[in-house]
């Protein structure tokens, strides 16, 4: 994390391009310059697309049987998530930056970097040795805005596409001026759509208009995130300012089925892989869970009645056990069953989640201390050997077949050319 002793005189935002698009063209250089689009899960619709695929008319959320046979036609290269993939190329794209800067991890594909006064002169330069490092290390092209507060920041990355992949904005310049007059207020970060719809009813239509509005007003209308926004196109840093993360009370694990799921056998299967990974996240956020809840439900387009069931359980010692989790899921399970359905999505809910080791233990639960560091040494260990060699190297046998036919459906799958030996590109 970065150092608080003083405000950053510049904050930079690096965003990768098209990143889900741009892992696969690492793979591909054929694609390099082609229009390429990422799908979501199940290959239901676009999520991802390169400035080739837009161009050619497409957008985000187009529906993808929908616009199949055109991706076809126009020579569009179309891929299934490989979430994989990603999380390994994002982890080296974070810390190839963390070589270089200190950042404030935002998203995926995203993080602020702090410019402090002995920094902030070099601003620029350090910007290209960013986007020149991660291009040459990793292979996935960056682009750097750099602004006065972090809401600046993300604007300078939004015109970074139009202007040069690293570029600044500075307080009081006619650029700055320029550019928050052709910005709509849409495209601000922190306004959604229905805060741009309410500002459009006042006339308020672009960023200069935006930043030009009284604060208190800012505040009714937009409650205290817009006010902040208002604030920080000022110039004042005041967004995630000394605040702590709330640490989280829920995790929620959840999937659309490839396909109708009738059985119980099944749905127990895929209650398994969602205990899974709920677990893994839970040891890697060093959290523990007291209860859990199963939930599955059929299709709302379709003409058949819809129906969806849900049940809850309370675990007895706050656990983040995958064993412990699965044996919870399988008595809610046999709770709100019922045959006859066709079941599309399943998934859990873990709720009441706490700090792990942060309560006194009971006398009972003392007694099963050893037990319980034996097991904890089990998931430590199958958690490494999947970090090393992927996701269910080490699997439940629970968890069914490892194809199994309601699996999500990826079609068009690239390899884990990063995370499975069998799967390492080939040099010809």
């Amino acid at each position: 994390m970065y150092s608080t002793r003083s405000k950053p005189v510049y904050w930079g935002l690096v965003d990768c391009n098209s990143f889900y698009c741009s892992c696969e063209r690492l793979f591909r250089p054929d694609l390099e310059g082609k229009p390429v689009v990422v799908l979501s899960n199940n290959d239901g619709c676009l999520i991802a697309l390169t400035p080739e695929a837009k161009a050619l008319g497409f957008k985000m959320g187009d529906v993808y049987f929908q616009v199949k046979q055109r991706l076809e036609k126009l020579g569009v290269t179309a891929f299934s998530s490989n979430y994989t993939l990603y999380g390994d190329i994002s982890n080296r794209v974070m810390r190839t930056l963390e070589m270089l800067v200190p950042i404030e991890q935002y998203s995926i594909d995203e993080s602020f970097v702090p410019f402090y006064p002995a920094t902030a002169v070099q601003a620029m330069d350090v910007g290209w040795t960013i986007q020149d490092r991660i291009k040459q290390w990793v292979g996935v092209p960056v682009r750097v805005g750099i602004g006065p507060t972090r809401t600046l920041a993300k604007l300078a990355n939004l015109w970074a596409k139009k202007r040069s992949r690293v570029f600044k904005l500075d307080l009081g310049s006619k650029e700055l001026e320029d550019i928050l007059e052709e910005t709509p207020t849409g495209d601000i970060w922190g306004i959604g759509r229905r805060q741009s719809a309410k500002l459009e009813k006042l006339g308020i239509r672009n960023a200069r208009q935006l930043r030009d509005m009284d604060a208190d007003r800012a505040l009714k209308l937009l409650t205290v995130v817009g006010q902040r926004t208002v604030l920080e196109l000022r110039g004042f840093q005041c967004i995630m300012e000394d605040q702590t993360p709330v640490p989280r009370k829920t995790l929620i694990n959840s999937r659309s089925f490839g396909r109708k799921v009738t059985t119980k056998e099944d749905l127990a299967q895929a209650m398994t892989m969602h205990c899974t990974i709920a677990g893994e996240r839970l040891r890697l956020e060093k959290m523990e869970a007291a209860g859990l809840c199963v939930h599955m439900q059929t299709s709302m387009h379709t003409e058949e009645p819809y129906f969806s069931a849900s049940a809850s359980v309370r675990i007895a010692v706050p656990t983040n056990l995958t064993g412990v989790l699965i044996k919870s899921a399988m008595k809610a399970l046999d709770k709100c069953y019922q045959s006859g359905h066709g079941y599309m999505k399943g998934g859990i809910l873990l709720y009441d989640l706490q700090e792990e080791g942060s309560r006194q233990m009971t006398l009972m639960e003392a007694v099963a201390e050893p037990r319980q560091q034996k097991q904890t040494k089990l998931m430590q260990t199958l958690d490494k050997v999947n970090d090393l060699y992927g996701r269910d190297t080490l699997r439940y046998l629970a968890q069914g077949p490892a194809k199994a036919h309601w699996h999500m459906t990826r079609n068009l799958l690239s390899g884990a050319f990063t995370t499975k030996w069998k799967q390492l590109a080939k040099v010809k």
